[in-house]
């Protein structure tokens, strides 16, 4: 029986859904599955074979029904519609309440199972009431997911500040963590406005190459190390890491940009500290 990565939910969720029968799915191919959570429509990302599910973390499970018909796309074209309506009735009941929490989203599934509300709060909200008011109106399950600054613009962003479609609410399907370290590695800005993403935390594309930094700057002396050039002695005083370039210091006070393979040898490695 074979088997597929499929994207699904608000939250781009990745499952290893199963296919019925000798049923055979293309990449982009919208289907119609019965994940955990109940009847969901979602997009087939490709077979998932042994070296793809291994890369996946804690994914979803479950089996595509079907191929999304003409009738399936209308139906979910109307519950996308009703969504709005519906974030709109969970607003107002929040003022009547007055908890103190933010609504961010509100996601109908399209077997009509339940509906998810999406919510920020600084502390814990008692939504009973909210809960059974929304019960009693929309006739389904209800479940309430608090999420946070970066989970909301995974909801509701749009662009970034290069032009693109932002990461997180396109391919990521979930935001690894992104530290000041990382951005000081790569001699990012360090101007919180330009190395913030929609969120208002770092930019997740600030990891991307991180690694690829880390494995190269390996094979750079430290800085502080002292060096036999062919210009003769020198200390490093800084990096051009994808470069491979030393910023280094001579003995008769010169600085200048020299190739790692213009080090004839290291007399003495420094501590990596400026």
């Amino acid at each position: 029986m074979p088997k597929y990565v499929v994207r699904y939910g608000t939250m781009r969720t990745l499952g290893v859904l199963s296919a019925r029968g000798g049923d055979r799915f293309t990449r982009g191919s919208r289907v119609v599955a019965r994940t955990q959570r109940g009847l969901e429509a979602g997009e087939v990302l490709c077979e998932a074979n042994d070296d793809t599910v291994e890369g996946l973390k804690d994914p979803g499970h479950g089996q595509i029904l079907r191929a999304m018909t003409a009738d399936d796309s209308n139906e979910l074209s109307h519950i996308q519609a009703r969504e709005r309506e519906e974030f709109e009735v969970c607003q107002r009941h929040v003022r009547e309440l007055a908890l103190e929490m933010e609504l961010v989203d509100i996601e109908h599934l399209f077997g009509g199972e339940r509906i998810v509300v999406y919510y920020l709060a600084e502390k814990r909200v008692d939504f009973r009431d909210l809960v059974k008011r929304l019960a009693s109106e929309f006739q389904t399950r209800i479940e309430m997911r608090q999420i946070g600054v970066r989970d909301e613009a995974k909801l509701l962003a749009d662009y970034g500040d290069c032009g693109q479609p932002v990461c997180c609410n396109t391919y990521l399907s979930e935001m690894p963590p992104v530290s000041m370290k990382m951005a000081k590695l790569q001699k990012a800005s360090l101007d919180p406005t330009k190395i913030s993403g929609r969120c208002g935390r770092l930019k997740c594309c600030l990891r991307y190459e991180y690694n690829t930094y880390t494995r190269l700057q390996k094979e750079l002396p430290p800085i502080g190390s002292d060096l036999v050039t062919e210009l003769g002695r020198a200390r490093v005083l800084g990096h051009e890491i994808l470069a491979q370039q030393l910023l280094v210091q001579t003995e008769d006070n010169r600085r200048m940009l020299i190739g790692v393979g213009e080090v004839l040898s290291v007399i003495r490695r420094g501590s990596g500290r400026r």
